[in-house]
């Protein structure tokens, strides 16, 4: 039996290029090696794209110093990478990409609209679902129709003509202290700030405009943070149970997700009734409302005085590592992990 040969890409460019590698190495192993040869591409953190020889190589870090280069081709006749070594120069077929991308250049569609010319079925959502859910203030626009409640939150556009005294007028009178920053485009909680006042909102600004000009400043919802899976695409999405994440620190930001043991995750926690549902037929109308396909996570609070469900955002290539909630939502629902990344994997030549 012809295996196809699936190419998986890791790495990248943005903030959250550890995790990714991280994930990487969680899906390469669970890929059904009876079915898919596996080709490694992993892109540096300057943008290099190299071929690797073994997980064993990410493991170690040693990837990096791969001598093989290997780019995707836009030629949609070829459906392949070129592979390069010192004057030595050949073309291998792809039949499936999978990109383990979070953020920048993998999350946000651009990858995505490589893998549209060059014709290679891919994993996951396509460009636009993956810009949209990428873009926080993109996603908002998209959501506010559905009826779904959102955090309320006041625009910045951080360039030539951004002023912070009108902006934090504007915050105190729509918002009030504190609130939260984010940059539009990030994830894993890269530069996201909480403000109480004047002073800690305008350096909260400055953090977000390091990772993107497009930032939102949104009110504080008390409550707890709450996370469901999704799978499938239009017509046909199925939702898991929920998780609640228990944070170590006051928020649960990238040093909280990544760094801090004390943070915890807890599946099926108890919740007042009929919240558990609301959060699972929202997870699903908001994937639904943003064309999404293959995978998402999409997280909410349950404000703590109403009971309220508040949708936080969308995560269109959630993380596969240890401490993950997409993949362990999905056991909990009795798919395991080699199950649901082959499942992706079939999914992706149904686009």
């Amino acid at each position: 039996m012809n295996r196809e040969k699936v190419a998986v890409i890791f790495g990248g460019q943005s903030s959250e290029h550890e995790v990714s590698c991280i994930s990487a190495q969680t899906i390469i192993n669970n890929i059904d090696k009876d079915m898919y040869d596996v080709m490694l591409i992993g892109i540096t953190k300057e943008g290099k794209w190299l071929l690797v020889d073994s997980v064993e190589d990410i493991s170690s870090g040693k990837w990096t110093d791969s001598s093989k280069s290997a780019v995707i081709l836009p030629d949609s006749s070829v459906h392949g990478a070129l592979i390069m070594e010192g004057n030595t120069y050949k073309i291998e077929h792809i039949d499936v990409a999978f990109p383990v991308l979070h953020g920048l250049y993998g999350e946000d569609g651009t990858i995505q609209g490589l893998f549209e010319l060059s014709g290679i079925p891919y994993v996951g959502c396509g460009v636009l679902a993956s810009s949209t859910g990428m873009d926080k203030l993109s996603t908002k626009k998209v959501v506010n129709p559905l009826g779904i409640r959102q955090a309320k939150y006041v625009p910045v556009f951080y360039d030539n003509n951004y002023s912070f005294e009108a902006c934090a007028d504007e915050v105190e009178k729509s918002l009030g202290y504190p609130v939260f920053v984010k940059p539009s485009n990030a994830g894993s909680s890269k530069g996201v700030s909480k403000a109480t006042d004047r002073e800690e909102l305008k350096a909260a600004i400055n953090e977000a405009a390091n990772h993107d000009k497009r930032i939102l400043v949104e009110e504080m919802i008390n409550g707890r943070e709450i996370e469901c899976a999704v799978l499938g695409s239009a017509g046909n999405v199925k939702a898991t149970g929920v998780g609640e994440i228990l944070s170590a620190a006051e928020f649960y930001d990238y040093d909280a997700k990544y760094n801090n043991a004390e943070s915890k995750t807890v599946i099926d926690p108890e919740l007042p009734e009929g919240v558990r549902e609301t959060i699972r037929e929202a997870a699903m109308k908001i994937f639904t409302a943003l064309n999404g396909f293959g995978l998402s996570r999409v997280d909410f609070f349950v404000e703590n005085e109403t009971n309220d469900v508040v949708f936080n955002e969308i995560n269109t290539l959630p993380g596969f590592t240890g401490i993950s909630m997409y993949p362990m939502l999905w056991e909990a629902c009795g798919m395991d992990n080699k199950t649901l990344v082959n499942r992706l994997i079939s999914m992706s030549k149904e686009r």
